[in-house]
């Protein structure tokens, strides 16, 4: 069976990602062979015997750059005429649950890992089809939020969750937040589960369910209610 969505990584850092990307959920779909996901070193594409990726900043300041040579033959040799290339970058538009929903359907998702102050801006000019960020904060490396990108893209390819519901009830789903879940016991030191839950009425459920993600969505993230209104 053909895989139904190829993610080739670049990253200085494979040993930081290769784990997550062999365990729970995202690795059983890779041995069903739903996702094809690849994880390189950038410094296989050096050409100088001690491997550098890196150089100084023209102009000066603190820190080092990604040189270009490096980044674009990679992806020069991973990118057919059908892939998407996205660069991991503190500036990027914000993840969301959207994009992770249409980045699933693309086919063939080339991610570079950012490091050190960043890469070269031409290679961002030239060959970056879409900059992303997971928040308004700065990690040692573009390769964690890597693993945020592709985990939050994987759940959406069709089969790579037991169970597809699980899509439909999630937080931001609708740009609403999930809501409050029970199990058993339905009595726990006197707080009991709400009767609705117990009725066996999946209308009332489903309507009860549906109160609670628009309330709790009002109260914790009203910013997401606005979005529904436009």
């Amino acid at each position: 069976m053909s895989s139904q969505l190829k993610i080739d990584l670049l990253t200085l850092f494979p040993e930081m990602i290769s784990g997550f990307l062999a365990g729970s959920i995202i690795g059983r779909a890779r041995e069903k062979g739903l996702l094809d996901i690849n994880i390189y070193n950038l410094r296989d594409w050096t050409t100088d015997k001690h491997h550098i990726t890196d150089d100084r900043p023209f102009g000066g300041g603190a820190g080092m750059v990604l040189k270009p040579e490096p980044l674009y033959a990679a992806i020069e040799e991973l990118r057919t005429k059908n892939s998407m290339v996205i660069l991991m970058a503190p500036d990027g538009i914000m993840l969301t649950s959207l994009i992770g929903k249409k980045l699933a359907m693309t086919g063939h998702l080339i991610i570079i890992s950012g490091h050190y102050e960043g890469i070269d801006e031409r290679i961002r000019e030239d060959l970056i089809d879409l900059e992303l960020s997971i928040g308004d904060y700065i990690l040692t490396n573009g390769t964690l939020p890597a693993a945020v990108i592709i985990d939050c893209i994987c759940r959406f390819v069709p089969n790579v969750l037991g169970d597809e519901n699980s899509l439909t009830q999630d937080c931001f789903n609708e740009n609403l937040l999930s809501f409050p879940q029970y199990t058993r016991p339905a009595n726990f030191r006197g707080k009991k589960v709400p009767d609705v839950l117990l009725t066996g009425n999946h209308a009332q459920i489903k309507q009860w369910r549906n109160e609670q993600r628009f309330e709790r969505t009002k109260k914790k993230r009203p910013d997401l209610i606005s979005k529904n209104s436009i």
